[in-house]
């Protein structure tokens, strides 16, 4: 086989091996392009779905869902606030279910204009002002500093723990609480619109108090006022409800 021979086929080799891989290129290019419409986004609180398709498929191939599980395989996030990590996965060769995984988020105080966002060890996950549902406000505690990524200024880091407590029993029991207050003497009172419950000290049958919350609240509905429930009576289950008009 003489040079001139060998230097066509080997030209004709690399002319297909480059058409292969353009080709390849090209059907991963297409054929796992992503449409808009199949996109599903799931535990996603702060940030609307919309607001998440967007941070996760922006950039180079950001809308190719193979390229997009690799890159987000539990990735752990560090500049989008609330966020802890987001995971996706492809459903199908254009369609794809974003899983996101928010920051545990105890509550917030309120500081001037802004919500002041917590997690249970008090420490400041976010400054925003936006509120957010489904996280309520806690009053109550007195604090001196409010530091990003540092704990929430105050001197009793009892309260960062026991909100939580009350934040998983909210959502055990399905209930939406507005806003937690804690009172001087150790008692607390959750809010619930204009309904005000009266819980007494949080160590005093507090879970058999709330599981017996829905059913007072259905009830309650469109009124104002304190369900007085500090006594807890696991015979009569009996509590008085005092209302602002009278």
């Amino acid at each position: 086989m003489s040079g001139r021979t060998r230097l066509i086929i080997g030209i004709v080799v690399a002319l297909g091996l480059v058409a292969a891989v353009l080709g390849g290129a090209y059907y991963l290019l297409t054929s796992y392009r992503i449409d808009p419409e199949k996109v599903v986004v799931e535990g996603n609180k702060h940030y609307s779905s919309k607001e998440i398709s967007e941070m996760v498929m922006e950039g180079p191939l950001g809308d190719n869902s193979l390229v997009l599980s690799f890159k987000y395989k539990n990735k752990k996030i560090t500049d989008v606030p609330f966020v802890d990590s987001i995971s996706v996965s492809v459903t199908g060769h254009d369609s794809i279910r974003i899983s996101v995984f928010e920051k545990a988020l105890a509550g917030y105080v309120k500081y001037l204009d802004r919500y002041i966002y917590f997690d249970k060890d008090g420490y400041v996950v976010e400054s925003s002002q936006v509120k957010t549902d489904g996280i309520p406000q806690v009053t109550g505690i007195a604090f001196s500093s409010i530091e990003i990524g540092k704990k929430l200024g105050t001197g009793d880091v009892d309260y960062f723990s026991r909100t939580l407590d009350i934040t998983k029993l909210m959502d055990k029991y399905d209930l939406k609480v507005d806003k937690i207050q804690f009172h001087d003497d150790g008692k607390i009172t959750l809010c619930f619109g204009n309904v005000r419950v009266a819980l007494g000290d949080d160590s005093a049958h507090i879970e058999d108090k709330v599981m017996d919350l829905p059913f007072f609240l259905e009830n309650l509905v469109g009124k104002s006022g304190v369900l007085d429930m500090e006594e807890y009576d696991e015979t009569s289950g009996i509590y008085v409800f005092k209302s602002d008009i009278d």
